[in-house]
């Protein structure tokens, strides 16, 4: 798995985003595109403007919850999509780093699907195996 890849998963009425990568900067770089995914076509987003975001907690599960909240409240405050992530975990894996590059939403273009309202502690998992790092939780649409 060189460079990654994420996907989402039923849940009832909601929905759920999964992160995928050789290592887990990559897998939760991964759920954020599958985040970005639930709203609208991550390829039709430009990566023009970078914006800073900063997580942290007590563990990586509970980090991967305030990355994805991280990424929902800059969406929603500043009206931005994102369809480009660089993340840096810290080595006990309670601190990250990260830029998101992305665009002011264009309804026209974008056709925003839903809004995601957050995620939740809903089948929250980070695990690695057989070499890969995913991280997976259902976020409230």
């Amino acid at each position: 798995m060189e460079r990654g890849h994420w996907e989402h998963f039923e849940h009832q009425a909601d929905i759920g985003v999964r992160g995928c990568g050789p290592d887990l900067d990559t897998a939760f770089e991964q759920a954020g595109i599958a985040l970005t995914a639930v709203v609208t076509d991550p390829a039709k987003v430009e990566p023009r403007e970078a914006v800073p975001i900063e997580a942290r907690a007590v563990d990586v599960e509970f980090l991967f919850v305030e990355w994805l909240d991280a990424l929902i409240y800059e969406m929603a405050t500043r009206g931005m999509l994102f369809s480009r992530y660089e993340v840096h975990i810290d080595a006990d894996r309670t601190h990250l780093t990260a830029t998101a590059w992305g665009e002011a939403v264009d309804r026209e273009r974008h056709q925003p699907a839903v809004e995601v309202k957050g995620a939740t502690l809903t089948e929250l998992k980070v695990w690695q195996e057989d070499g890969a790092w995913c991280a997976q939780c259902v976020v409230d649409v």
